[in-house]
């Protein structure tokens, strides 16, 4: 069960990653927003299924608590995001009239917003849950110590995140941050797709569910 549930998961949120890198790229020449934020809500879904599985495989009796902390920050990351990209789909796609002040708020697209430092603060989180999955990993194959490394890499997204939104990067003023900020965001697809595929992998092993 904890096998089929991790491949699961991570298929799911590696077919978000794809879809949410593919959306960014034609979103230079169309409003592709709402495909966006809707599969980086599967991205969270399927990231918290898949850590939950890692944790329920664990048979490390000494690195439980690492692998309920992946799981407990993961999840903190899934309220935060899924917030802020159920709010786009739903209160801000369908309320053309919103005033400016309401969007500038809650409107993920305004660079420096509250849900945009909200977002930004959900994917540091979901750094700091990789990290922590890292150690839980078993370097059963060469494919299994990369996705290790992979993780634990990821995880300078926390500290990142969680400062950047303190000082005048991404601001409404800064005319470059909102096509930097694409930019980078495409950097993080193609880093994080390989993640899920080698964690779809990685619960194909027999002895590690």
């Amino acid at each position: 069960m904890n096998r089929k549930l991790g491949q699961t998961g991570a298929l799911v949120s590696g077919a978000g990653v794809l879809v949410f890198g593919l959306s960014l790229l034609a979103g230079f020449w169309a409003d592709l927003m709402f495909v966006s934020c809707l599969s980086s809500m599967f991205i969270a879904i399927g990231h918290v299924t898949w850590l939950a599985a890692l944790a329920g495989a664990n048979q490390n009796a000494q690195r439980s608590g690492v692998s309920v902390a992946a799981v407990a920050f993961g999840t903190v990351y899934a309220v935060l995001v899924l917030l802020v990209y159920y709010a786009m789909c739903t209160t801000v796609r369908m309320n053309p009239s919103l005033s400016e002040e309401a969007l500038a708020l809650i409107n993920y697209g305004h660079t420096g917003s509250l849900f945009f430092n909200y977002d930004l603060l959900g994917y540091g989180f979901m750094g700091l849950s990789t990290f922590f999955a890292g150690f839980v990993i078993r370097p059963v194959n060469m494919r299994a110590i990369a996705l290790r490394w992979l993780l634990w890499v990821h995880g300078v997204f926390f500290p990142l995140c969680f400062v950047m939104p303190m000082f005048p990067v991404f601001t409404a003023e800064n005319a470059g941050a909102s096509q930097a900020g694409v930019f980078m965001l495409i950097g993080w697809c193609l880093y994080f797709l390989p993640v899920c595929l080698l964690a779809a992998d990685y619960f194909r092993a027999p002895d590690v569910a």
